[in-house]
């Protein structure tokens, strides 16, 4: 007799019950057991953060993760999947200064550093058992057992390993360079981590009035970031323009572009009256070191110590004509192609903004946050008659994207890998990768690596993995590659050295050139190094583990959501190309976006986010499962809501269940079993022919689509099989069914 079956599609509490048998029987582990030693397929699961609740997004993450490696499984292959926390950086340390009433590094510091530290260790499992039960619910099955954790030691000790290897490359670097900047957590960004910040602003401009030595003329320069101005120490046009002279209606004489004249000057115009009259006309370079007064004293008086240049027109040809005036204001603290400007004319270096991004006690405004020193510059100026105009405009800026403070883009020392040294391989290397869908490994994630910046790797923070470089008050600077090395050139390093700070910043090692104490530098590194390390550090490679991580590399398969190609997809092929000089992985699905029904990005603010426990609570894992497989190709944006998710349990699902009802119901009546008749192919009806036919081309149809990643093509073969069988086959073969005996039907 076959377990009767109920019609009903109460489909929630079934999961519940397998998932129970699942974890009683251990049949993951059994799964794993039966292709042990079979050939590998190797699958690494990016590693999400235990300290944030999982969103409606991560059940699509999960379940394209879960489908591919059970496929490969079925195939026969083994396939190690072991699951992993991400468990450094900015997020867990703001989690746990809000936690403690704390409010920036200062305070942080007044707290301790050491019972700070502990409580980042503490922080980083507040959800641990929220994901493992989140995990279990979707179905995904990972090792979660024996994680790899980016906090141990043996994973730092492996990414330790890899820094000096890019450290005796000559490409890791200590250098002075604009970074982009949160004045509120105290550290630079990565380019990764600004790319995931922008947000639309509306803000004032300025075109501010800067007088020419020795004329009763102005140049008029526009810049978006009024609060850089009081650190003015230069104008740049573009040599090859056309800029000209002119009398404007306003009474002033002015230069600046002349494709930018009536842009600029023409609301200037009245009846009968032009808006300006051009005086003369020059190309950029003939205005090159023509000066002008400076604009503050402050950054007069900062010039005037450093005994360099000043205030005068610079030449360049990244000043555009597509907006502004053709004269851009140069401040060579805030700015890449400022800094640029400045290097080349050897100009004063003026930072009037300190660390918390607030103006200096020598500025205007000091004390003041940076963005609310706008409207107090733009007051100033026009009060001195030398603020033309102050337009509103509106622009994509970038914010911190964990605490949303906006990013400056500032000058600072930083230590940097030097990526643009090994561009030509890691485009070789993206090269080989199958990327689904192409188009983002080619273009998003292409362009990406065509326009390579160095990566400024260090962090001024306290919870993550310290950077491995000692240096000497004599300039000597060492890279610590392991324990063992650390111990042997070290007297004070302790026996169980945890390698964190506060702990290891005690450790010193003698100098070999000057035999003075040497001090490792305070800072830490982007946690992206953490997560980009996983494929060696997960097995603490090269300190044990060696064959096993040679056969598990480079992986098979990986998987994230598309705001990965400049987070966990470049730092893994970063790395990979900087140590092994290899792509780490051959396949990557990319993910679009959950959105919401209207095509609204989720957020809790809108109230339109869905709470992937409810989801699932209320549809049943195997629903949105299908949902998200068969939906839309998996890098398009998808569009949940419970009416879609349903339609496809009851289109799908439903038929495939009441179909096998169907069967039991009669099988039990006439005391059938399958396992006791074999099959006479020639004796079968054309009905069953048809049907045996159509399964025979779906499992090779499937088969294809999956191993070639294909997902709602595999999902739709199986899905319009469901379709014909039922009300095809079994509808046309009811009354065969029926008959009494045991027949051949």
């Amino acid at each position: 007799m076959y377990k009767k079956v109920s019609t009903d599609l109460n489909f929630v509490d079934r999961e519940k019950e397998i998932e129970k048998f699942w974890e009683e029987n251990g049949i993951f582990e059994k799964s794993m057991k039966e292709r042990d030693g079979n050939d590998i397929y190797m699958f690494y699961d990016g590693p999400p953060t235990a300290n944030g609740k999982p969103h409606i997004g991560h059940v699509l993450t999960r379940v394209i993760k879960d489908m591919i490696p059970r496929y490969r499984t079925m195939k026969g292959y083994e396939v190690p999947r072991k699951a992993g926390w991400d468990t450094h950086g900015l997020p867990v340390e703001l989690e746990v200064e809000k936690a403690l009433g704390l409010d920036g590094k200062d305070q942080i510091e007044e707290y301790g550093l050491e019972p700070f530290i502990d409580k980042c260790k503490e922080s980083v499992w507040k959800y641990k058992g929220m994901w493992e039960d989140f995990s279990g619910t979707v179905g995904f099955w990972a090792d979660m057992e024996n994680p790899y954790v980016t906090y141990h030691n043996d994973f730092i000790e492996s990414e330790w390993w890899a820094l000096k290897q890019i450290w005796d490359k000559g490409l890791l670097y200590k250098g002075f360079k604009i970074v982009p900047y949160c004045p509120r957590c105290g550290t630079p960004l990565s380019a990764q981590e600004v790319a995931q910040g922008y947000k639309d602003v509306k803000e004032r401009s300025a075109i501010v009035r800067f007088k020419v030595v020795g004329e009763d003329a102005y140049f008029l320069a526009w810049t978006t970031t009024p609060w850089t101005l009081p650190s003015n120490i230069g104008l740049c046009v573009n040599p090859q323009e056309d800029y000209a002279k002119v009398k404007a209606a306003d009474g002033y004489v002015y230069y600046m572009a002349v494709a930018l004249l009536d842009t600029v000057l023409g609301k200037l115009a009245e009846e009968g009256n032009p808006a300006y009259e051009i005086l003369e006309t020059y190309k950029g370079q003939d205005l090159e070191y023509k000066e002008y007064d400076p604009l503050y004293q402050c950054a007069a008086d900062c010039a005037a110590r450093q005994n360099k240049k000043a205030f005068f027109i610079t030449c360049d040809s990244y000043v555009t004509l597509t907006d502004g005036t053709g004269v851009v204001h140069i401040a060579p603290a805030f700015g890449e192609d400022d800094a640029k400007v400045g290097r080349k004319y050897d100009m004063p270096f003026v930072q009037l903004v300190d660390e918390k991004g607030r103006m200096t006690e020598d500025a205007p405004c000091a004390g003041v946050f940076v963005k609310d020193a706008d409207p107090e510059i733009l007051k100033d100026l026009d009060a001195r008659g030398l603020l033309f105009d102050a337009p509103k405009f509106e622009h994509s800026y970038p914010h911190c994207w964990r605490c949303d403070t906006p990013l400056l883009y500032y000058a600072r020392e930083s230590w940097f890998i030097k990526m643009t040294e090994v561009k030509d391989d890691l485009i070789a290397n993206n090269n080989t990768i199958n990327w689904i869908p192409e188009s983002i490994g080619k273009k998003r994630f292409g362009d990406w690596l065509e326009n390579v910046q160095d990566w400024g790797i260090s962090r001024n923070r306290y919870w993550g993995t310290p950077l491995n470089i000692w240096e000497c008050e004599c300039g000597h600077q060492h890279s610590i590659g392991s324990i063992a090395e650390l111990k042997e050139m070290s007297d004070n390093c302790p026996e169980d050295i945890e390698l964190h700070r506060p702990y290891i910043d005690a450790v010193t090692i003698k100098c070999p050139i000057c035999g003075k104490e040497m001090n490792r530098v305070p800072e830490v590194i982007d946690c992206w190094f953490d997560s980009g390390s996983m494929p060696f550090a997960q097995h603490h490679y090269p300190f044990e583990n060696k064959e096993l991580f040679e056969k598990q590399f480079p992986a098979d398969f990986i998987s994230e959501a598309v705001d990965q190609t400049r987070g966990w997809f470049y730092s893994l092929l970063a790395i990979s190309t900087l140590i092994f000089n290899k792509a780490p992985y051959k396949n990557v699905i990319v993910l679009g976006h959950v959105q919401d029904e209207n095509g609204q990005k989720m957020s809790k603010s809108k109230g339109n986010a869905v709470d992937p426990f409810d989801a699932l609570e209320k549809y049943g894992a195997d629903a949105i499962r299908w949902y998200f497989y068969v939906n839309s190709a998996p890098w398009l944006p998808n569009r949940f809501h419970g009416k879609a998710v349903t339609e496809g349990q009851r289109k799908f699902m439903g038929t495939l269940w009441n179909t096998y009802a169907f069967f039991v119901l009669y099988a039990n009546i006439d005391g059938f079993d399958a396992t006791k008749y074999s099959l006479d192919y020639d004796k079968l009806s054309v009905m069953d022919k048809w049907l045996l036919s159509k399964l025979n081309t779906l499992i090779k149809e499937v088969d294809d689509n999956l191993g070639n990643y294909r997902i709602p093509e595999a999902a739709r073969a199986l899905q319009d099989f469901v379709d014909d069988m039922s009300n095809w086959y079994v509808r046309r073969s009811r009354e065969r069914f029926w008959a009494k005996g045991m027949e051949q039907d």
